[in-house]
């Protein structure tokens, strides 16, 4: 099929990539030239593992191109997905600009020659399927005030999760359409080649021995809008239940990992997403509750264990600071390592991220912030200059001199650090574990003054070499 894709962030540009690998005919089109310039050299202007060797694979299948011409786009296409920004508002509403732009754009750049489908692919509010379908009709009314144009709107909400990206697309746990009977149509023919999963895994992304084909729900277009947010809610809300119970376990003497993966094994809840920890970050949680609560005020719903969830987690970065009181006392003055700053591993998104708070928050207390992430050090240098970290090369070079370390994103090169060396470097051995990553008994046989989340030092749970067993994703998704 003939498919254009709007929006060339972290969804746009995997989603035209992945269908294009599938052999669809992709344009994926931005108004930001010089991301457009990136990309058509190869070059991937996010950092996803795997994606630009991807792109490569793109453009030999189905064939894949980068422009900023929307209207020669949209008159080739079958399929045009929506995949813009939706940043949050001061109200905590979602702001549709782009979206609005977006879909007045392809109503002034349609033909009568086929029938279209137009997907939000963006994380919209309930009822965005409405509001797109009335700006597309401006769109023709103002350049086609006569002549049939036939399109239908739907909604096909993504679940991917950064560092992962291009796997969750190409073999996701489910694919949720909303629309009507056309639509509908229309979109189970674009997406056959992955509910079937006929075609060849690329290298370096192999398909889960157990899958054989993917579930593909088709809905209304409201509940397909939900079903977005009501997943994200819930998987927040998983995390944040997990902090909790670690902070109780802490106070009782038990171990919280240990007590998660005892509730874990409970297959109606299932061990993901419960890893104590200093709590979610990224583009989507926070943004997706927000944009639920407004939605539900509107209606005059007051969801109070949706408000929860985002105090939880807020309250939770601040155990980093309420540890490092308990071990240090006087915090003013003293030098403190940040292990990590992306929100999670693997990718150098900065959106929210535990890191920027906890150094925020330290540096009002008088510290000296040192910082070192393998992938996400420039990243932080040009989005927050106004946070005066000193940027470290290595775990030794952070720890030198350092009265503690915080260990903020469990990234893989982390899980070998040789704690030993690293205590021998710092000024004082001070280890707050923020993702319970070593086993308390190793790290302080290795000479460190260990703190994790939920733990007192007594749980059993690791593999004998200091670090714990891999963890599940405790972290949010793409969008």
């Amino acid at each position: 099929m003939q498919v254009t894709v709007i929006g060339t962030g972290y969804v746009g540009t995997v989603t035209g990539v992945c269908l294009a690998y599938l052999g669809h005919s992709v344009a994926c089109v931005d108004t930001d030239e010089s991301k457009i310039a990136k990309l058509r050299r190869g070059e991937s202007p996010i950092y996803e593992p795997h994606l630009e060797t991807m792109m490569d694979m793109a453009a030999e299948r189905g064939g894949i191109e980068f422009t900023t011409e929307l209207e020669g786009a949209v008159r080739r296409s079958d399929v045009i997905f929506i995949a813009v920004g939706t940043p949050p508002l001061p109200s905590g509403e979602a702001n549709l600009a782009y979206l609005e732009a977006a879909a007045r754009s392809i109503g002034a750049a349609m033909d009568g020659s086929r029938f279209r489908v137009v997907v939000n692919k963006s994380t919209v509010p309930v009822g965005s399927g409405n509001l797109v379908e009335t700006l597309v009709r401006e769109g023709i009314g103002d350049t086609h005030p006569s002549g049939p144009i036939r399109f239908g709107v739907a909604s096909n909400p993504e679940f991917l999760k950064e560092g992962s990206a291009v796997a969750d697309s190409l073999y996701p746990d489910r694919i949720v359409i909303g629309g009507d009977a056309a639509t509908l149509s229309a979109l189970r023919q674009l997406y056959e080649p992955l509910v079937a999963q006929a075609f060849d895994p690329p290298p370096g992304v192999p398909r889960p021995s157990s899958m054989i084909s993917v579930p593909l729900l088709a809905t209304s277009l409201t509940s397909a809008e939900m079903i977005k947010y009501a997943a994200n809610a819930f998987l927040a809300m998983k995390i944040g239940f997990a902090n909790e119970i670690a902070n109780i376990c802490e106070r009782v003497g038990a171990e919280g990992p240990e007590v998660m993966a005892g509730i874990g094994l409970d297959s109606r809840i299932g061990a993901k997403f419960l890893n104590p920890g200093i709590g979610w970050g990224g583009s989507c949680f926070g943004k997706d509750i927000q944009s639920l609560l407004h939605t539900a005020r509107e209606y005059g719903y007051s969801s109070r264990l949706l408000q929860a969830t985002l105090e939880v987690n807020t309250a939770q970065r601040q155990m980093v600071i309420q540890k490092l009181q308990e071990k240090l006392y006087i915090l003013k003055g003293r030098t403190i390592g940040l292990l990590g700053l992306a929100f999670k591993p693997d990718t150098d998104d900065l959106r929210d991220a535990p890191s920027l708070h906890i150094a925020e928050r330290l540096l009002q207390m008088g510290v000296r912030v040192k910082a070192y992430d393998p992938i996400a050090n420039a990243a932080c240098r040009q989005q927050r200059p106004d946070l005066k970290i000193r940027y470290c090369d290595s775990a030794r070079e952070l720890a030198a001199d350092s009265d503690a370390l915080v260990m903020v994103t469990e990234w893989k090169e982390f899980h070998s650090l040789d704690l030993a060396e690293l205590a021998g470097l710092m000024t004082s051995p001070i280890l707050v574990d923020g993702r319970n990553l070593f086993v308390p008994e190793t790290a302080v046989a290795a000479g460190v003054d260990y703190s994790g989340i939920g733990r007192t030092g007594r749980g059993r749970l690791g593999n004998g070499r200091g670090v714990r067993r891999e963890p599940e994703p405790t972290h949010t998704n793409v969008t």
